[in-house]
């Protein structure tokens, strides 16, 4: 039964499929299994979503049932966040002056959108948090602005720069000092120098050094960061002070973005040289000045890139092919090439080989000097202070002083009694007084010099003193009453073995030449490896002064040049000189304007000439014409021949010396600037006495001095004004003292200079500077007292009494709101040119840096007036300002003196927040400092044991 059950089941069932099958085909059976599994998906779907639902509410009544609820704070929190945010409203004014303001926007915009915007975006969209950092910014600029406004500028400018500059300018000197001290005895110079300053530093400032700041990254970062810190919290309110996200990104921004890159450019010793040279754009460089610079460089970096430089130009030359005239334009630029190629290389292996030397020294002990007459040498204030150093060593100074203020009595007394004529003819009568003083006058003279007591006492014959006593007591004196007495002074310091023939064989005497400019360069003649040579000293036996030396010359040529855009004509002159044994030819190029400068010196020199020699007239319009040109050339030989005259020549022996130097072969060196030429109808009234009465008048006794001061006062108003400044400046101080060395070495400059000077600003700039740059303290003091009351009559006839008050007006005019939005719009332009953040700029080549250097001292050794040259000498010249110069090319130095400068602006700006103690506290952890102090208390401690 249960077989024929499982039969019948099967047999329906197939029958089922079969009919299935039949009926709806052979595919119904996928259509079928998929009806199915939709039908299974379906209700799995439908359940997961009703649970998902009942869960939902399930969790919702469990929150409220078991957590405590949330704080109403939350909520609303959320809904201003939902909420569409408010434009801030910022006042766009920050300084009150539109022209200020705007460029001020400017920064602030590129700062925020090239130092956080380009991240800040990635983070988020909302401008409140930047809205809300432009307006700190602009705060603090506005607060910042408002301490400007109250800030007197005047003494930072005209006082506090000045004396940061002339200290840093002295411990450069005292640091190279102690290096020449040492010797070779230096691995590496720079670095050695760089020690040594801060050392010095140390020295002179006493409670703190910048060395870490100024050679360490990190600390110099450091600094940067806390001095930011220290100002935002200054000009910030509090509130925005102490919101920490805020205040570093602002802090940041200042420190790392505007702060540090600044410092570092003002600091690049090849900006500072960039910088010079754009300065002194106007001014073109001279081949004597360039030459000079290569001679002197003791920088194988420098000779070497200008070698390598004049090697490629050399090259190009040779490569070109020209024909016709142009061929000896190139040979002579190939031959000027050649010729510095050579300098530099033997310049080169000397530094090598260690064989500098030192011209002074070198010239003391070989060649032939020149000889100086001693006539000369008393009126010459270069060369009177080094005969006045070496009088006071041997003891004759009292003769040396007696001569000065002998001199300055005739012309005081020629000028007191001019004026006693002309007020007799006005009608008034003053003899009686006059003539008092004048004998008080000589009395004083003969006390001081003469008589039994005076000490030092002038050793002269006692006939002609007991002669002079005489007079004195039963005559007028008169000007020309010490004149015998002074001529027989005068052959003693000629002819005694003691003074001026012992004086030509001293170094002092070299020393002096040298200043003159009258000793050459050292320069070795000789074989290619520098071994040997020959010293060329500028000895006045070269000029053709001998009758058996014929010297002729004419111009040859003339031409049109054109440099840096001025027009001038040029005179070729061809010029030969025979001797007995050889004969010389060359050729030299001269200007209208050597001719004229020529003409003026000789002129003065020998007075008789000027009725003789006369130069062709200048013409302003129509001097390039060539016709006139012609014509001008005829006149100027004809000029040349008449000076080269055998008579000439023979009526004044010494008109062969500058004959000769006119026409060699070398640029010429004019005597006087065009300056110097119209303050000739100021100064030369004044010369005489400004040089001579001036400063033989300190050297009189006090009742002298008070009786010459009465005597002024019966002068006109001008001449009075004049004789008080002279007088007063120079009765304050002893006479003629020696060289002073009372100036510590490791003190500020920041002291007044004196009482009167102080007053004068720019007498007191002028004088501070120009002590340190030519070291003038360290020199004679009469030199000193000399070149001041020159500045004084200079500052004075040019100004007048109103040069305080101009100085004032120029300081308001620097910080007017016109220059310090030009000022702001330099700083814009230079980090954001086109409103595009600068991109670093890569560091030049060493070669070009090294040209560069060179570039810029020739432009500060030609740029130099001539005039100054003559006041203080050749040699201290050139030295001061390469010294300036050199004190520049140390990227660790530099940033000393900007860091100074800010330090001194901060604590103007600031004067209540303790700048000073807290700059002192940041220096102070200097290992300089901490060595200075160990050596301090190690001296200190066996004193303070006894």
């Amino acid at each position: 039964s249960c077989l024929q059950t499982s039969l019948s089941i099967w047999g329906w069932g197939s029958l089922g499929v079969v009919l299935f099958l039949v009926t709806f085909g052979p595919f119904a059976i996928f259509y079928f299994a998929f009806y199915i599994l939709c039908f299974v998906g379906g209700g799995f779907v439908v359940t997961l979503l009703f649970g998902k639902s009942n869960s939902e509410k399930y969790l919702e009544q469990c929150e409220h049932s078991f957590l405590p609820c949330t704080s109403v704070g939350i909520p609303k929190c959320i809904e201003e966040m939902k909420r569409e945010a408010r434009p801030i409203k910022i006042d766009r004014r920050l300084t009150g002056a539109n022209i200020i303001d705007e460029p001020l926007q400017q920064v602030i915009q590129f700062s925020l959108r090239d130092y956080v915007q380009y991240w800040y975006y990635t983070l988020s969209d909302d401008e409140s948090f930047l809205l809300e950092i432009r307006q700190a910014l602009q705060y603090a600029l506005v607060q910042f602005s408002a301490r400007s406004k109250e800030t007197d500028w005047q003494p930072y400018f005209t006082t506090r720069l000045v004396d940061d500059f002339g200290t840093h300018l002295r411990v450069f000197r005292k640091a190279q000092q102690r290096i020449a001290e040492k010797g070779d005895q230096m691995k590496d110079q720079a670095e050695e120098l760089v020690d040594t300053f801060f050392e010095v530093e140390v020295e002179m400032e006493k409670e703190v050094c910048r060395d870490l700041v100024c050679t360490s990254p990190k600390d110099e970062e450091g600094l940067s960061i806390l001095s930011s810190e220290v100002l935002l919290y200054i000009l910030l309110p509090p509130g925005d002070f102490q919101n920490k996200i805020m205040r570093y990104f602002v802090r940041e921004i200042l420190s790392r973005g505007i702060l540090l890159p600044l410092i570092n450019q003002l600091s690049d010793p090849d900006y500072i040289n960039q910088y010079v040279i754009w300065m002194i754009r106007d001014s073109n460089c001279n081949y004597e000045a360039f030459m000079n610079i290569i001679k002197l460089s003791d920088n194988i970096g420098e000779l070497e890139a200008v070698k390598d430089k004049a090697s490629e130009e050399l090259q190009y030359l040779r490569s070109l092919d020209t024909a016709g005239d142009d061929i000896n334009t190139i040979k002579n630029q190939i031959n000027s090439l050649l010729y510095v190629i050579k300098v530099c290389d033997s310049r080169i292996q000397r530094l090598q080989s260690g064989k500098e030397i030192d011209t002074v020294k070198l010239a003391a002990n070989f060649g032939k000097l020149c000889t100086v007459p001693l006539d000369h040498i008393l009126v010459d204030n270069v060369a009177l202070q080094f005969f006045m150093d070496y009088m006071q060593q041997t003891g004759g100074q009292a003769h040396l002083f007696f001569w000065m203020t002998v001199e300055g009595y005739r012309v005081t007394a020629q000028q007191q009694l001019e004026v006693l004529q002309s007020r007799q003819k006005d009608g008034k009568h003053q003899t009686n007084q006059t003539k008092g003083l004048l004998r008080a006058a000589a009395f004083g003279v003969y006390e001081q010099y003469l008589s039994e007591k005076a000490s030092p006492r002038v050793n002269i014959d006692d006939n002609l003193v007991a002669k002079l006593a005489e007079t004195l007591n039963h005559e007028d004196p008169t000007p020309e009453i010490f004149d015998d007495i002074q001529r027989k002074v005068y052959e003693l310091m000629l002819r005694d073995e003691r003074f001026y023939p012992s004086f030509k064989q001293n170094v002092l005497y070299v020393r002096m030449l040298a200043e003159l400019d009258m000793l050459k360069d050292p320069s070795f003649r000789g074989s290619d490896d520098g071994e040997g040579g020959e010293l060329f000293i500028y000895d006045l036996s070269n000029v053709p002064s001998d009758e058996t030396v014929q010297l002729h010359a004419y111009i040859s040529d003339t031409g049109v040049c054109n440099d840096h855009g001025k027009t001038y004509a040029l005179y070729a002159i061809t010029v030969h000189r025979r001797n007995p044994n050889s004969e010389e030819t060359w050729k030299t190029y001269r200007r209208y304007s050597d001719f004229h400068d020529f003409h003026m010196r000789i002129t003065e020199q020998f007075e008789n000439l000027a009725n003789i020699l006369k130069l062709p007239g200048k013409k302003t319009f129509n001097n390039m014409d060539r016709e006139f040109l012609e014509k001008r050339k005829k006149d100027l030989n004809a000029y040349l021949q008449l000076l080269l005259n055998p008579e000439m020549m023979k009526a004044s022996p010494a008109l062969a010396h500058y004959v000769y130097d006119f026409l060699e072969n070398k640029a010429y060196s004019k005597g006087k600037g065009d300056f110097a030429r119209k303050m000739d109808t100021f100064v030369n009234p004044l010369r005489n006495s400004m040089r001579n009465v001036s400063n033989a008048v300190k050297s009189l006794p006090d009742s002298l001095a008070e009786g010459m001061t009465k005597m002024s006062d019966n002068m006109g108003k001008m001449s009075e004004r004049l004789g008080q400044d002279i007088k007063q400046s120079f009765f304050k101080v002893p006479p003629l003292i020696q060289k002073t060395y009372s100036d510590p070495d490791h003190c500020r400059v920041a002291a007044p200079i004196d009482d009167n000077v102080d007053d004068n600003i720019p007498l007191r700039v002028m004088l501070l500077l120009m002590d340190e740059v030519f070291d003038l303290k360290e020199r004679n003091q009469w030199l000193r007292r000399n070149i001041k009351n020159l500045l004084q009559q200079l500052i004075r006839a040019t100004y007048g009494d109103t040069i305080n008050r101009k100085i004032v007006d120029h300081v308001d005019w620097m910080t007017s709101p016109e220059q310090v939005a030009d000022a702001v719009k330099r700083f814009r332009d230079a980090f954001w040119p086109n409103g595009i953040l600068a991109e670093t700029v890569p560091r030049r080549d060493k070669a070009i840096r090294m040209r560069t250097r060179v570039a810029g001292k020739t432009k500060l050794l030609e740029v130099m007036p001539d005039e100054l040259k003559h006041i203080i000498g050749a040699e201290t010249t050139r030295k001061g300002i390469l010294r300036v110069f050199e004190m520049f090319q140390h990227a660790q130095l530099n940033k000393r003196m900007v860091y100074v400068f800010l330090e001194r602006f901060l604590e103007t700006l600031f004067p209540q927040n303790k700048f000073h103690e807290l700059f002192n506290k940041l220096h102070s952890r200097s290992k300089q400092m901490q060595r200075y102090k160990q050596r301090l208390h190690s001296t200190q401690a066996p004193s303070l044991q006894k």
